[in-house]
C-alpha cells in the first residue's frame, strides 16, 4: 500500500479525474460492463454490484497526527441504481467520492470496481480502471471554451485513437440522448448552464461506462435546469446505467433512489426515500 503524508485535498482529485477528460491514459473506447480489467488488477467472482465496498477506511498523516477520514465503510451499489451520497464538509463525502471515483485507494478494506480489487494498485493502474469504468460529471462542467459541443463530447474517443467516423457517431448518439441532437455545432458560450451540463454528461456516457460519477452536478445551475439534469439521470438509471451523486443538499439527494448518508467518516443511514420527482 502506498503511504500518502499530503493533507487530502479535494481540488488536486478532481484535477486528476478531469485529466480523464483530456485523454490522460485513456483505454480503449470499447468500454462496457463487460470489459477486461486492466493487466495486474485482480478479479473476483462475478457479481452485479458495481460498486462492492467492505470495510474501507482512510487514514491521512498529518506530521504525528492521524486523520481517520474513513472509519468503517461498507456498501454495495447494484448495477442501474440512481443512488446519491450525502454528507456535509468533513463528513467523508469527499473522501469516499475519491476512493470510488479511483483517483485514491483505501488505507485499508476492500473496493471492487465491477468486479476489480484497486487495492495496492499503482496510479497507472488506477488511471486505466477510471477509463474503462467511469464517467465523471463535474460542478463546473469543464468544458474546453471555444470547442463545439460535438467536438467536447468526442474528446476522450480522439484521445483513445479512435477514428473520426466511429467518434462522431458515438458522440452524436450520446448528445441525442441528454437532447442535445440540435445544439452539436454550438460552442459553451453559446449555450446555457442545463446545456453544458447536459454536454458534459453526454462526453461523460460516450465510453459506455459501468459507472457515472457526478459530483454536485447541480451546484452551478438554476432550479429548472438542475430538475431537466437530475431526470437525465434517472431516465439514464431506468436503461441500466449506475449513477452515483455526491451532494450535500437534501432536494438534490431526494431525487436518487438510495440515499446513503455519511457522517463523521462512518455511513449513518442507508435508505430509499418516496420522494416526488424520484419516479420508482
Amino acid at each position: 500500500m502506498r503511504h500518502r503524508s499530503a493533507t487530502p485535498n479535494r481540488h488536486q482529485a478532481l484535477e486528476r479525474a478531469q485529466r480523464v477528460l483530456t485523454g490522460h491514459r485513456t483505454a480503449d473506447p470499447a468500454l462496457s460492463v463487460s470489459a477486461a480489467p486492466p493487466p495486474s488488477v485482480r478479479r473476483r467472482r462475478r457479481s452485479s454490484a458495481v460498486i462492492d465496498v467492505r470495510d474501507v477506511r482512510k487514514t491521512y498523516q498529518m506530521g504525528d497526527i492521524a486523520v481517520h477520514a474513513l472509519q468503517g465503510v461498507s456498501m454495495r451499489i447494484e448495477r442501474g441504481e440512481y443512488v446519491a451520497i450525502m454528507g456535509t464538509s468533513g463528513s467523508g463525502k469527499s473522501t469516499l467520492m475519491n476512493i470510488l471515483g479511483c483517483l485514491d485507494v483505501p488505507t485499508s478494506g476492500t473496493y471492487l470496481l465491477n468486479g476489480s480489487d484497486v487495492r495496492d494498485v499503482d496510479e497507472d493502474t488506477l488511471s486505466d480502471l477510471r477509463n474503462r469504468y467511469i464517467g465523471f460529471v463535474f460542478q463546473s462542467f469543464n468544458l474546453i471554451p471555444r470547442t463545439r459541443a460535438l467536438a467536447n463530447v468526442e474528446l476522450p474517443l480522439a484521445y483513445a485513437g479512435v477514428n473520426r467516423t466511429e467518434r462522431r457517431r458515438a458522440a452524436m448518439a450520446a448528445l441525442d440522448e441528454v437532447g442535445l441532437a440540435d445544439r452539436v455545432g454550438h460552442v459553451s458560450s453559446e449555450l446555457s448552464g442545463g446545456q453544458q451540463q447536459r454536454v458534459a454528461i453526454a462526453r461523460a456516457l460516450v465510453t459506455n461506462p459501468a459507472l457515472i460519477l457526478a459530483d454536485e452536478p447541480t451546484g452551478n445551475l438554476d432550479t429548472v435546469s438542475g430538475d431537466e439534469v437530475l431526470g437525465i439521470f434517472a431516465r439514464l438509471s431506468d436503461e441500466g446505467r449506475t449513477v452515483i451523486l455526491i451532494t450535500h443538499e437534501d432536494e438534490v439527494a431526494t431525487h436518487a433512489r438510495r440515499v446513503i448518508r455519511i457522517r463523521d467518516g462512518q455511513i449513518i443511514a442507508d435508505e430509499q426515500p418516496a420522494a416526488e420527482g424520484a419516479p420508482r
